[in-house]
């Protein structure tokens, strides 16, 4: 039998080439490394452009805004020494002459306005008066000629707005969107309940979305059971119908609701059929037949149509796991079937039904189509305010400020979902 080589003189292990073990075992690993790094070098690009950047640019916009401080750099500082009582002094409307007229040969004044116009409404087409008619002030003094083109320069309130908005880096949008504004002396304050929508909009939207991952999971959860426990024939027949919704387009599933749900549609002529028409207008529920269509219940229902997927598919594959010895056993030691579905299967399933919910949920968060297309005005979720911040308004300052504050509200429910349930600490089958 053949013995291995002796060491060399200096007592270091070689590779066939003389290079020491040791170095070639670190390079071969370098290498490894290397190859798996090349591997996953284009997923992580793309995650980064697709997902982190986009975030991040929707960070920076929600609080930089230098359409005031590059238009008006000499207001801003005049500004700066005013105490936000009376109306500013004669240099500070010096300084505002010099910017507009500039502004105007710049063809900035509508940009100053519509930042303006945010905080001020209407303010934006006295701006751009203002402009034009500012060119005819050769000399000072300045404050009464300013205030007698526009009233609105007479308004302390108004030269509040400016220094407010003199900044480049602004908490506006973020604060208007929490319905919460800056008072003249920098303070926070509540606006007036008559302007307040954004939190109900957001409250409307984390309703709904719960309200759909609730649904999903009542109606989920048997058919999850049953195509786990039921024969392999039977399952995938069953599990053809569950996977339906996806071989259709969104759009298209949604617009099939709007068909249904429409006044005198199959939903109104089923209700009249079967009589629940008739008790519903006998106990005053409604007047006539009731309407579908555009009301939160068509919306909740074409949600919860296309998420049922979602929510099942990870409770199915948690289900499939589970050994039916164990209620076996449980029956074995005495158990009613519906005490061992209680306390022995059903716990085994919460790492399905905590994925399959938090999946619902965030997917719900983000709807546009289906809550415009069959929901009512007071059915509209956060992502319609954003299309219409970024479409109608070109604002992309509330865009950004609505993502921000959505995806702050994600992240704190998911904290505290996770608290609750421990999703992180559950472990699959």
């Amino acid at each position: 039998m053949a013995m291995a080589q002796a060491l060399p003189d200096d007592g270091v292990m070689r590779a066939a080439d003389g290079t020491p073990l040791k170095t070639a075992l670190a390079r071969a690993e370098r290498r490894e490394r290397l190859k798996a790094l090349g591997l996953v070098l284009p997923l992580f690009a793309f995650i980064v452009l697709s997902f982190v950047v986009p975030i991040l640019v929707m960070l920076y916009n929600s609080v930089y805004d230098p359409d005031v401080s590059d238009n008006m750099p000499r207001t801003v500082v005049a500004l700066q020494a005013w105490d936000g009582k009376d109306l500013p002094s004669e240099d500070v409307f010096a300084a505002f002459v010099a910017d507009m007229k500039l502004a105007h040969e710049n063809k900035q004044t509508a940009l100053i306005g519509k930042r303006l116009n945010y905080e001020m409404s209407g303010i934006r087409s006295k701006v751009i008066a203002t402009g034009r008619k500012i060119g005819t002030l050769e000399q000072g003094p300045y404050k009464e000629a300013v205030i007698a083109i526009d009233k609105v320069w007479g308004e302390p309130d108004t030269w509040a707005t400016i220094k407010r908005s003199s900044s480049d880096w602004t908490p506006f949008y973020i604060l208007s969107l929490l319905d919460l504004r800056q008072g003249a002396d920098g303070s926070i304050e509540r606006i007036p309940e008559d302007r307040a929508i954004y939190i109900d909009i957001l409250l409307r939207t984390l309703g709904i979305s719960l309200l759909v991952t609730l649904t999903t999971l009542v109606l989920g959860y048997p058919v999850a059971y049953l195509l786990a426990t039921s024969p392999q024939r039977t399952a995938s027949i069953l599990m053809i119908f569950v996977l339906l919704p996806f071989w259709t387009s969104l759009l298209v599933r949604t617009t099939a609701w709007m068909i249904l749900m429409q006044d005198g549609g199959v939903f109104t002529q089923l209700l009249n059929f079967t009589g629940i028409t008739w008790v519903m207008n006998l106990f005053g529920l409604v007047e006539g037949e009731p309407q579908l269509f555009k009301t939160r219940f068509a919306t909740i229902v074409a949600m919860t149509h296309i998420q049922l997927p979602f929510t099942l598919l990870p409770i199915y594959s948690v289900m499939k796991t589970i050994s039916p010895n164990y209620m076996r056993a449980a029956k074995s030691l005495g158990g009613t079937p519906f005490y061992c579905f209680l306390r022995v299967y059903m716990p085994q399933t919460l790492p399905g039904v905590a994925a399959g919910c938090l999946l619902t949920f965030i997917l719900c968060l983000g709807y546009y189509i289906t809550p415009a297309l069959v929901g009512g005005p007071t059915d509209q979720m956060i992502s319609g305010f954003i299309e219409r911040a970024i479409n109608s308004e070109n604002n992309w300052g509330k865009a950004s400020a609505l993502g921000v504050i959505l995806l702050i509200a994600t992240l704190i429910l998911y904290y505290v979902y996770n608290k609750l349930i421990g999703i992180d600490r559950m472990k699959l089958g």
